[in-house]
């Protein structure tokens, strides 16, 4: 469950007021007032400044801190800061609590998923920290946490994530995409896809900011050397794009933009989580070490069984094991994987790749478990399944008005367990997949259903992306309003807002994950 705080009304304010009616003001006093020094002094303690800390490190190099949990302390705290270490240049101190890994609020997030966010990121992480001696009194003045993460961000700013897509040469048109510098600023490029072309479908938008180019930063780079990658790069590049307003917000802050931060577009290979339940016969598959061309070894999935719980799960052979309930095995040996495996009991979840994924990130510099397919809206379906529209034919029975459907999900450490989809380029968002096994199947979603609200905010006018921060601001706690295509499709017909007076709620099944 996520940690809750009470918000209380501590801001000294009946202190100064019963200070002021007893005192009667004079000019001569100037900043000696005393009225004014209570004011001053409890501005200075209700105001805990957040530090953003970016830390970049050498291949092979450590962050140098520790990341902890401590009994009868609140929050993820930093220990151990190497003297001179990476962490400690980049303004690390011990016992600072953190708040954002790459602008992502982790407060209430459990410690081994920000661990391994902190992990995914690479050499490059953006940090949000706070003293602890203030994140201490924030807890004890009851303040919202997320109050503390939000106010070293411009009033009213909320910049858009950027966007990792992968766009596959047409053999007409090319790539679809023009690159031209910004006037007068080295190293920043505009980017500008060829309407209706291979890129605008990728999800490159028209003014966006180029960041990265297959795993090569391009703030150092000419526009020389851009076009000659462009022409070197093939049948495909990947490129991660932001628009201009949110790469403004990133520069004055000073942070970078990294592919951790990115919405994935169009990408070819996600990494899969795969839920099984152990069967009479077993999980039904051979696990074996096999060497890879690069000469490193991986645990491969071989022989499954017709009917089995794996072939039943998806897993398909040949595909690499890289999580056995969302703990790495890549470092493992055979023997240990094999005992994780036995250690779960009944029920196990896997996180596969197959091998031309695991090439794909590899040539990226990319964790293959940066996405997963399990995490993130599935990119294929945006542009293949249609959004409901309201001139679709209603169906017949047009007298019983179908009921939107409250349903709520508590977040377990794979996720949601639902994808959502879109339309490009188009507001509104619908269920796109639902894991077999997850939050969302037991909250009750289907595939189809369009997405009124979440957490009680109307989102049928707003795009993915918007849609997207909106979920993840919720912590581990979700409320969807949804409805099926049909229904809604019968609602816009007749005009018919929904409204909570005619929502059927889901029962919440337990759901309950074990981690061993």
């Amino acid at each position: 469950m996520p940690k809750t705080y009470t918000m209380k009304q501590t801001t000294g304010l009946e202190e100064i007021l019963k200070s002021t009616e007893k005192f009667t003001f004079n000019p001569k006093e100037g900043i000696d007032n005393p009225v004014m020094v209570i004011t001053d002094d409890t501005d200075s303690v209700m105001t805990p400044s957040p530090l953003l800390c970016v830390l970049t490190r050498e291949e092979g190099e450590s962050f140098g801190f520790h990341l902890r949990i401590e009994k009868g302390c609140q929050g993820h705290i930093i220990r151990n800061v190497a003297t001179l270490g990476v962490a400690e240049r980049g303004g690390l101190r011990d016992g600072d609590r953190l708040l954002e890994v790459n602008c992502y609020f982790v407060d209430d997030v459990p410690h081994t998923e920000v661990a391994r966010k902190i992990r995914l990121s690479g050499n490059q992480l953006s940090l949000l920290v706070c003293n602890g001696d203030e994140y201490e009194q924030a807890l004890a003045r009851g303040q919202d946490l997320r109050s503390l993460s939000s106010s070293h961000k411009a009033e009213g700013c909320k910049p858009k994530p950027p966007r990792l897509c992968h766009i596959t040469r047409d053999p007409v048109s090319g790539l679809g995409i023009n690159i031209t510098p910004v006037d007068g600023q080295k190293g920043r490029f505009s980017v500008s896809p060829v309407t209706g072309g291979v890129a605008e479908k990728a999800g490159v938008c028209k003014g966006d900011r180029l960041v990265w180019m297959d795993g090569a930063a391009v703030s150092d780079l000419t526009h020389s050397a851009l076009s000659r990658m462009m022409k070197k790069c093939g049948d495909h590049i990947t490129i991660l794009v932001i628009d201009s307003e949110s790469e403004e917000f990133y520069i004055q802050q000073k942070m970078p933009i990294l592919p951790a931060m990115a919405v994935p577009r169009n990408l070819p290979h996600m990494s899969r989580h795969l839920h099984l339940l152990c069967g009479a016969a077993g999980y039904g598959f051979f696990l074996k070490l096999e060497m890879r061309s690069s000469g490193r070894t991986a645990h491969v999935v071989r022989e499954l069984d017709r009917d089995s719980p794996a072939e039943k799960a998806g897993m398909q052979d040949g595909e690499m094991l890289l999580e056995v309930n969302g703990e790495s095995v890549v470092p493992l040996k055979h023997e240990e994987v094999v005992d994780r495996v036995r250690q779960s009991g009944k029920q196990v979840t896997f996180t596969t790749i197959t091998p031309q994924g695991l090439e794909f990130y590899t040539q990226l510099g990319l964790s293959p478990l940066l996405f997963c397919a399990d995490d993130v809206p599935d990119t294929e379906k945006e542009s293949t399944v249609p959004a409901p529209q309201a001139d679709q034919s209603p169906p017949k029975d047009m007298d019983v008005l179908p009921k939107p459907r409250l349903c709520s999900l508590q977040k377990d450490p794979w996720g949601f367990g639902f994808n959502l989809g879109c339309v490009l380029h188009s507001p509104g968002t619908f269920i796109s997949q639902v894991a077999p096994v997850g939050a969302g199947k037991a909250a009750g979603l289907l595939e189809g259903d369009v997405v009124i609200e979440v957490n009680g905010q109307n989102v049928e006018e707003k795009y993915l992306e918007d849609v997207m921060m909106l979920v993840k601001d919720g912590g581990k706690c979700l409320s969807l309003l949804v409805v099926d295509q049909n229904g809604y499709n019968q609602m816009k017909q007749t005009e018919t807002p929904p409204t909570r007076e005619d929502t059927e709620y889901e029962e919440e099944e337990e759901h309950e994950t074990s981690l061993l």
